[in-house]
């Protein structure tokens, strides 16, 4: 009978759910515009200008990938997560969501845009290494990939 007793005042203690990770599903704010990572800025001597909307944004072209950085900021001020499904793009406002298709194989994510770059000529986006990963990318270095802007 106690251990009954006892059983039954354990599972009577209310559960604590761990917050939802911070994930692509969440609610994205609207990009700030006036923040200072969505002005115009030079890297390299080439002058970015962010767009103002990503609406109807469609793109293809070369994605690479970046994932050492653990423990830096990315362009908006928060802690870039290597194995998160963020990415970096020069003038997409921040932050956008995207659905990345790798071209080759048709595997597609969506992810937030929350970070400047890449700053190689010829690349279109960098994925993280956690987005990278899923989309087979990290084995090859880069991919050819469709990115479309998801409102």
């Amino acid at each position: 009978m106690t251990a009954a007793l006892m059983l039954a005042g354990c599972s009577s203690a209310p559960k604590r759910r761990a917050p939802p990770p911070a994930t692509v599903s969440a609610r994205l704010p609207p990009p700030k515009l006036s923040a200072a990572y969505n002005r115009p800025y030079t890297v390299k001597g080439y002058r970015f200008v962010p767009m103002s909307t990503s609406r109807g944004y469609r793109a293809a072209g070369i994605a690479s990938w970046y994932g050492f950085e653990s423990g830096n900021q990315t362009a908006m001020g928060l802690p870039f997560n290597p194995e998160g499904l963020s990415a970096a793009h020069r003038t997409l406002p921040l932050p956008t969501r995207v659905r990345v298709t790798n071209l080759d194989t048709r595997t597609w994510i969506t992810l937030v845009v929350n970070d400047r770059g890449p700053f190689v000529p010829g690349r279109l986006i960098d994925l993280s290494y956690g987005a990278a990963k899923r989309l087979g990318v990290v084995s090859r270095g880069t991919a050819r990939v469709l990115v479309e802007a998801v409102q």
